[in-house]
């Protein structure tokens, strides 16, 4: 298989269209750099995503600890990028949304998903972008509820009841997604692209 990407953090050279079975590859047996056994499966894929340009999507993810790790880059190297998008009802929920592990997502005054050694990059669309922060607020709540944190919990609780409405198209919201790396966007004519 020769030098993988994965491992290196190179990526591939471009691939012509006829090339369609080298566009996922996958190692297995590397080992994990959490628990240090070697049930680490490494998988690279190429994807070309309308509107944003070929990708490669990177994953670790390890058989006996559960480590997972996800990560997406442009095939071409691109400036820093902030995009706005107010999301005001169900049709903006389907909106796609590609996210590098170096973004940062904020979801109004609710929340937001920063860039770390834990961050995940992913394609997804508004919905489940907004589903991840509910997820995050919903753990808070459990944290809070835990610490007998009478305040946290009802501010959580307040969140979770305004990301319902907003999943049920009911109310709007501001979604920022700011990226040094240029590797994240929203693909919609609403979407404001700018300088982070």
């Amino acid at each position: 298989m020769g030098k993988n990407p994965v491992a290196t953090g190179k990526p591939k050279p471009a691939m012509s269209e006829n090339d369609a079975a080298s566009d996922y590859e996958t190692v297995t047996g590397e080992t994990c750099p959490v628990c240090h056994e070697k049930q680490l499966t490494l998988t690279e894929a190429r994807k070309e995503i309308p509107f944003f340009g070929i990708c490669y999507l990177f994953s670790m993810d390890c058989g006996a600890c559960g480590y997972h790790k996800a990560d997406i880059e442009a095939e071409e190297d691109r400036d820093p990028v902030k995009f706005t998008f107010t999301c005001e009802n169900e049709e903006d929920l389907r909106v796609r949304v590609i996210k590098s592990a170096s973004a940062t997502v904020k979801i109004g005054q609710i929340g937001s998903i920063e860039p770390g050694e834990a961050a995940n990059g992913y394609v997804t669309n508004i919905e489940g972008v907004i589903n991840r922060i509910k997820t995050q607020v919903e753990h808070l709540k459990k944290a809070a509820e835990d610490e007998e944190d009478d305040e946290t919990v009802t501010k959580a609780k307040n969140h979770l009841k305004k990301l319902t409405r907003i999943l049920w198209g009911q109310e709007p919201c501001k979604i920022v997604i700011s990226d040094p790396t240029g590797n994240s966007a929203i693909i919609s004519p609403k979407a404001e692209k700018g300088k982070p």
